[in-house]
């Protein structure tokens, strides 16, 4: 059996689990309160107060830190890479601490695991993180040269349930074409082709369907005409594309289940709103069915708001022509972290170089 430590960190806790292979012996998740946060000037500051807290928080457990094989990280806001297992290298490590695409804090994940990795002597990796970039040549052509389209996206979890229905139906990700949904704060919508994502719309800086906190494609005239009213900063603007945008800007709230409850209580403008949702999301998956050239194995819908059944039910009547749909609600990140070090641990699948 392989031991495993893994470590998620989010903008104000870290969850952390122990696995033994890809059973789950405990998690937990260690809140950060935000007054304590604010005593770091920078994400990267926030290191060894949070390695403590989960030494501590093992201790509690008795768990020995020297029981672990390997210590598994969350990725972070690193260059473009291809999807796959990654030892936690020095140059990935540095790009992690200079934050090459910007400070998150997942990329504390990396950092942490390396420091807890190398004071016992194991392996450290990330897995999947959010800028895994598999965009093939073509998707990549924005129709501005300046601004090429980028992948930013819940790989984490997308590529997870890939592998998940490849497992349950008795083949492999690499054999199939499927379209993956995850739908949560924000939503991105996936073509993988062959165990690559060849196309996915950027979630963090407003492409595709809106969500409950993004707005997604706008009218880009428009948008220009309002960066240069002189009504907002630059800061204003951004926040409604990610942030203030989706739900959150028609009906001020990122909680698709208070949209349902609005629904059901007879709101029409929330039902408005949410048929527009998943419009747009049907519109997108269409889009990735002619991306694979409507060679479909399956749909699959994961995150938060895959939980509604009412999800599946509209998904089918739009989308359900095009291939089969599976759900897959919720995310497992710390089961995805456990297994993605596992493949490369029995040497199922081979570590990339960053």
């Amino acid at each position: 059996m392989m031991k495993s430590l893994i470590i998620n960190p989010g903008s104000t806790s870290t969850k952390i689990g122990v696995f033994e292979d890809e059973t789950l012996q405990f998690d937990k998740t260690l809140r950060h309160p935000t007054e304590e946060i604010a005593k770091y000037p920078t994400i990267i500051d926030q290191k060894d107060f949070r390695k403590q807290i989960i030494l501590d928080a093992l201790k509690e457990d008795d768990c020995d830190i020297h029981s672990f094989d390997v210590i598994v990280g969350r990725g972070g806001l690193l260059k473009p890479i291809p999807g796959g297992t990654y030892p936690v290298s020095d140059a990935l490590l540095a790009d992690l601490k200079n934050g090459v695409q910007g400070q998150h804090a997942s990329n504390l994940g990396g950092i942490l695991a390396r420091e807890i990795g190398d004071a016992i002597g194991k392996p450290s990796f990330i897995v999947d993180p959010v800028v895994v970039d598999e965009l093939t040549d073509v998707a990549r052509i924005s129709g501005m040269p300046e601004l090429p389209r980028r992948s930013i996206f819940h790989a984490l979890n997308q590529k997870a349930v890939a592998r998940r229905y490849a497992k349950e139906h008795g083949t492999t990700y690499d054999a199939l074409n499927l379209i993956v949904i995850h739908m949560g704060g924000g939503v991105s919508v996936g073509a993988h082709s062959h165990g690559k994502v060849v196309d996915v719309n950027n979630i963090l800086d407003g492409e595709g369907c809106f969500s409950p906190e993004r707005s997604g494609t706008v009218p880009v005239g428009d948008l220009v005409k309002m960066c240069f009213s002189g009504k907002y900063t630059q800061a204003e603007i951004y926040k409604k594309i990610c942030g203030q945008g989706g739900f959150n800007a028609y009906l001020h709230t990122n909680d698709a289940r208070v949209v349902e409850k609005m629904v059901k209580e007879g709101d029409a403008y929330a039902k408005l709103v949410e048929d527009a949702f998943y419009y747009q999301i049907a519109k997108d998956a269409g889009a990735m069915a002619a991306v694979l050239e409507g060679k479909v194995d399956a749909i699959i819908l994961t995150g938060g708001i895959a939980y509604n059944p009412y999800t599946r039910e509209v998904l089918e009547k739009k989308i359900g022509f095009i291939a089969p749909i599976t759900v897959y609600p919720g995310e497992d990140e710390l089961l995805a972290l456990a297994q993605g070090a596992l493949r490369v641990m029995n040497g199922e699948e081979a570590p990339q170089q960053y």
